[in-house]
This record gives structure tokens, C-alpha cells and sequence, in this order.
């Protein structure tokens, strides 16, 4: 079964499921904002036999980590023991000897990825902190996050780069916008869905499209979707590729694989055949 056919359960709220090599951007108000949005995406990874790794920013401590993990994960102690979460600092992972090193840093990635499947994990679900990257200049941070997209475009992985709201300027905000499939933000408890940059490019012909699958399809199902899925829905269903459909709207072919993901969740369909057979309906 191809990858973005498998989908997995991120534990929030606003996503749902998300098909594997999916990059997420958090951006949070409050420590606690970041630990009740990272509990339970891990505790979903944790059940579903992923291998978990948190890079620790410096606003957690591990104590804060372990004692939220710990409130909020079933048997979270059997799953610490068996070595199913690693907890790391941000310094640890992605700096040696004080100087941060790309290449190292996606080395390190993948070798945690692949040591997860050889010890019988599905795959990797993780959460880092990069904002810092931002700072020594925005194109270490974008080149960072291309290649941490790169790397987990074809792998059973899932990340999450979270970044706290008062240290983000509107800089950070906008490249973050650039780099990831999503951008939400949590102030308080509250959520807010920004969208990115890709997706907010548009021209005549896919607002036509989006009106033309709308008329044609008036069912309640399709209100559930977003303006973009709707977009990416009305090229599926004119028998678009994924490539097409990026070249179209202006996207990258993983973020059209993103909607589609979306798209086949939200209508409760099993695969692009069955998401037809719903749509062409009489």
C-alpha cells in the first residue's frame, strides 16, 4: 500500500489523520499550549507502535516533558522502560561541539528512523524546535527545513516543528508559512489554522474549478472541505496526477497529497477509487 494511503492519528485536534512524510508547523502561545498539543501526539504514537522522539526546546525541560507524558499517556512508564520515546535536548540534537551541521542533523534523522524500523516500529513520529536556526539567518532556516521535507517526503515519518509565539518574528512566521504543509497556531488554548503560503496562491481557473465542483455537487459532505481541498478535489475528479494538480494550483505534488489525504478522511472514503464513486454519485 503506497505511503499516502496509510493514514495515521496525530492526537490534535485540528488535523485528525495525516498520511506518512507529513511536516506540520505549530506555532504556540504558552509552555503549556506546547505541552497539551504535544501529549497527546505523542500518546497517538505511541499507541500506534511508532517510535517517538521529542528534541526538547528550551522552554521544557525533561522533568516538564515527563511529568505531562506521565499525566497524560496511559502506561506511560512501560513505554519509556521499552525505550518506545527518546527525549533529547535541542543543543544535543542539532549542534556538535556548538556549531549546527545540516548534514549531520538529517543524517542523525534518518539513522533514528531507520534504527525504529529495524526494531519493529512503524515508523517515526518527532517534534524540534528550529526557531533558533532563524535567527543566524533565514536561509540556514529554510534550507533546514527543505531538507528535513525532503528527507521525510518518502518515509514512514511525521514531524511536527513547533515554535513559541514571543520569540517569533514575522520572518520566522513567513518562512515557517513556506516550509511546511500546515501552519496552526494555539494562543491559550485556542486554535487557529494559518494557511500557507503555497496554499494561498490562486487564479481564475481554480476558483472556476472549485465553483463548478460545488454546483455540480451540492451534497452536504463536500462544505466539510477547505477552499484548497475543494480545489485539489475538482482536478482528482477530472482525472488529474498529482503532478498536474501541483503544477496547476501552484503547489508541491506532497502537498497535493496532503489534501488528498484530507480529502479521503473527511468524505470517508478508502482510496481514490472509492473517493469517485462517492463524488460521481447520482
Amino acid at each position: 500500500m503506497p505511503l499516502n494511503d496509510v493514514l495515521r492519528q496525530t492526537g490534535i485536534i485540528v488535523q485528525g489523520a495525516v498520511p506518512w512524510g507529513t511536516h506540520l508547523c505549530l506555532f504556540h502561545e504558552t509552555k503549556q499550549d506546547l505541552l497539551d498539543t504535544m501529549v497527546p501526539y505523542f500518546r497517538a504514537g505511541l499507541e500506534s507502535n511508532e517510535f517517538c522522539l521529542w528534541i526538547l526546546g528550551p522552554s521544557v525541560t525533561g522533568q516538564d516533558a515527563l511529568e505531562a507524558l506521565k499525566a497524560g499517556v496511559p502506561k506511560f512508564d512501560r513505554h519509556l522502560s521499552k525505550g518506545d520515546i527518546e527525549l533529547t535536548l535541542q543543543e544535543q540534537w542539532y549542534t556538535e561541539n556548538g556549531k549546527f551541521e545540516l548534514a549531520a542533523v538529517v543524517r542523525r534523522f534518518r539513522e533514528k528512523l531507520e534504527a525504529a524500523i529495524s526494531n519493529g516500529y512503524v515508523g517515526l513520529r518527532a517534534n524540534g524546535n528550529s526557531a533558533w536556526l532563524q535567527r543566524d539567518g533565514s536561509i540556514a532556516f529554510c534550507e533546514y527545513e527543505r531538507r528535513l521535507d525532503d528527507l521525510i517526503a518518502d518515509e514512514k515519518m511525521i514531524v511536527i516543528c513547533s515554535f513559541p509565539l514571543r520569540e517569533s518574528n514575522a520572518a520566522l512566521v513567513l518562512d515557517a508559512a513556506r516550509t511546511h504543509q500546515l501552519t496552526a497556531v494555539l494562543r491559550d488554548g485556542s486554535w487557529e489554522i494559518i494557511e500557507t503560503y503555497e496554499a494561498g496562491r490562486s487564479n481564475s481557473s481554480e476558483r472556476a474549478s472549485k465553483a463548478g465542483i460545488a454546483a455540480a455537487h451540492p451534497f452536504a459532505k463536500l462544505a466539510i472541505l477547505t477552499p484548497r481541498e475543494n480545489a485539489v478535489l475538482a482536478d482528482i475528479v477530472g482525472g488529474a496526477s498529482s503532478k498536474e494538480i501541483a503544477r496547476r494550483l501552484g503547489i508541491s505534488p506532497r502537498t497535493v497529497e496532503f489534501h488528498r489525504a484530507n480529502i479521503l478522511q473527511k468524505l470517508g472514503a478508502k482510496n481514490t477509487a472509492d473517493l469517485m464513486r462517492i463524488v460521481l454519485a447520482d
